[in-house]
């Protein structure tokens, strides 16, 4: 926006990843004029460098039954997928506190049922849109596969899914030798696999492109390197922002901030419960055998995602707060665990070593809709590491409530109200 006098839009949007794109999307296709701002460039953050897999099948909410214990196991060792960096920080001690009493079966299910309904909706109208407006992000709806390198494992998995059957996410067991012959690139010898055949993958950065092409088509302003400082308000009606490059205003402003949502939003009294959860990727040239469909190597909680374009492995959760340093012994824990299983587990040249931090609630269920005690602001955030896979289904359901459509699922278990 050159000057203050041009037309304000009816949506501000802050947040350039792939959950402000999506919400852009949707709301320039009911009719609203929209103006985005993103601090760097389009996609450059949590959208970046994650496994870009589309996943009903991850509808299982991180705080289950044993999921402490784990934790606490883990959390001495400096390489184990799920790692809290010891130190003295409130905010984090007690959104740990909140995390833990969720660890029962009665909050496990709600959770379940609520993201399920969230990415299995997602995944559908993330089908269509790639069909529909020919998206070149190397779609592919393979399924995926949870991989096993020891019975033990296999046995705990299979007891979770009759939860997912009954939310309507199928999967298909795979012992060792059907595996082996399902899977040349894994090594001989494994346990075995449980495929999703309901989920996909794409190529995250390429999609963030695309949704930036097409807002831009449908007459959507993007703006590029502009960082927002601070929010304007009158009458406790909010009504802009102040940038790094001035003023921007909006009939309504949309939040869709990720990881940095929490900070920003401090500054108007809305104390949000996200925590920077802190993935790592590895991106390499394909190897000559690359897997068929997405894996998760289970025991070691690698993402393994191969395009034509590029094979990646991702993962891991590191609880540090805005730690920017990239962790060389979680980046070799990756290609160790990835070692276990493949049998090419990188690439013959690696192009990109990648942290990214994803915007954790402690009910794994992100914040979607109207905020609390602010008219004019709205809410898009805390998807966790679900961005990429609720990205269409969110976009859709923020259109129909600023708009007033029906929604398009219940938007109770996503209210930002609930934490206020």
């Amino acid at each position: 926006m050159g000057g203050m006098s041009e037309a304000v839009p009816d949506v501000l949007i802050l947040g350039g990843g792939v959950i402000g794109l999506a919400c852009a999307y949707n709301l320039l296709q009911a009719g609203r004029s929209v103006h985005l701002l993103e601090r760097q460039e389009i996609g450059s953050g949590t959208s970046h460098g994650n496994c870009g897999t589309i996943t009903p099948s991850h509808a299982l909410p991180l705080a289950g039954p044993g999921a402490i214990a784990k934790a606490l196991k883990s959390m001495l060792r400096p390489d184990a997928p799920f790692y809290v960096k010891p130190r003295a920080d409130f905010a984090l001690a007690s959104w740990l506190v909140h995390f833990a009493s969720r660890c029962n079966g009665r909050d496990w299910r709600r959770t379940a049922e609520a993201k399920g309904e969230l990415l299995q909706l997602s995944r559908r109208l993330t089908g269509e849109l790639v069909e529909q407006r020919s998206l070149d992000c190397e779609f592919q709806a393979q399924g995926l596969r949870y991989v096993y390198s020891t019975q033990q494992a296999f046995d705990t998995d299979r007891d979770t899914l009759p939860l997912l059957a009954s939310l309507g996410i199928e999967s298909n067991l795979l012992d060792g030798s059907a595996l082996a012959s399902a899977e040349p690139a894994l090594l001989p010898g494994l346990a075995g696999a449980v495929h999703f055949p309901g989920d996909a993958q794409l190529r995250p950065e390429r999609f963030t492109s695309e949704l930036a092409r097409l807002v831009r088509s449908l007459g959507g302003v993007i703006e590029e390197g502009v960082e927002v400082q601070g929010f304007r308000s009158s009458a406790g009606r909010i009504e802009g922002v102040d940038t790094t490059k001035g003023a921007r205003r909006g009939r309504e402003v949309l939040a869709a901030l990720g990881p940095w949502s929490a900070s920003l939003l401090t500054s108007v009294g809305l104390n949000l419960p996200i925590q920077p959860g802190k993935g790592y990727s590895m991106t390499y040239s394909p190897p000559s055998v690359a897997p068929s469909a997405p894996l998760v190597l289970r025991e070691h909680s690698v993402c393994v995602t191969s395009w034509q374009s590029g094979f990646r492995l991702g993962s891991t959760m590191e609880f540090s707060g805005y730690d920017n340093s990239l962790n060389a012994v979680r980046l070799d824990a990756l290609e160790r665990g990835a070692a276990r299983y493949l049998r090419e587990p990188v690439g013959p040249e690696r192009r990109e070593q990648w942290f990214g931090w994803r915007p954790m609630t402690y009910d794994d269920l992100p914040l979607i809709g109207r905020a609390p005690k602010h008219d004019g602001l709205w809410l898009a955030t805390g998807h966790g590491m679900m961005g990429m896979g609720m990205s269409a289904a969110t976009g859709r359901l923020v259109a129909d409530l600023m708009t007033g459509r029906e929604p398009c699922i219940d938007p109770y278990p996503y209210r930002a109200s609930r934490f206020a």
